[in-house]
């Protein structure tokens, strides 16, 4: 099925992740391990990547790492979300998730069975620099060896990998502090098993940290 093309405000967007309920049964997906889950609308119907597809065959630096990531080639699990540092509401929250999830991988003895990949749509601050003081910030563990801030070269770069490739909508809106804008953006986590297949997206600003262990811990 040819995926919709949504219009219309952020807002608007966000209200398909948010529905409950079963559209019926279905034939299972060979491509993933969980099964489909409970939702009223099938994946080809939202813009970005759902349960049974393939995240996009794209590249992108990870410039702390001085290297580069391919997502279809990551050979284990990943867990990916979309955030820019500056952010002072959805982002801490999204990526404090996924450094509780890697906390708990590191106690748990599979931190080398997991990756983790936020990536940003705001490459003009998120230099290599920013982003090492930010990891700083947020705890995230250093020398882990399984995350990767991933940084497109530029902003036209971001729109093509965020928006088009992933369907994630972000949107600059001026603001008198913070170099002069800010985002609001869709809040968006996928846990990729390690073909490069969703098994979960979380549409959510808050995602629940031990639904995304206990779903990893199916793909491990």
């Amino acid at each position: 099925m040819k995926r919709r093309i949504f219009l219309g405000s952020l807002a608007t967007i966000g209200t398909v992740g948010t529905l409950g309920g079963c559209l019926g049964l279905a034939d299972p997906n060979p491509n993933v391990t969980l099964g489909e889950p409970d939702r009223q609308f099938d994946s080809s119907d939202v813009p970005y990547q759902a349960w049974g597809e393939r995240v996009p065959d794209v590249t992108i630096p990870a410039p702390v790492d001085s290297r580069s990531v391919s997502l279809r080639t990551v050979d284990t699990p990943t867990v990916i979300t979309f955030f820019f540092s500056h952010c002072m509401t959805i982002c801490p929250v999204l990526i404090s998730a996924l450094r509780n999830v890697q906390t708990d991988a590191m106690n748990n003895g599979y931190a080398n069975q997991v990756t983790f990949l936020p990536i940003t749509f705001d490459p003009a601050r998120d230099h290599a620099q920013r982003l090492q003081a930010y990891a700083e910030e947020m705890n995230i563990a250093d020398g882990a060896g399984n995350w990767y801030f991933l940084r497109p070269d530029s902003e036209q770069s971001a729109t093509q990998i965020i928006q088009k490739e992933f369907g994630v909508m972000f949107e600059k809106t001026p603001t008198k502090k913070q170099s002069g804008y800010m985002f609001t953006h869709t809040p968006l986590t996928l846990l990729v098993n390690a073909d490069g297949y969703v098994e979960r997206a979380y549409k959510t600003k808050s995602p629940a940290q031990e639904t995304i262990i206990d779903d990893l811990a199916k793909l491990r």
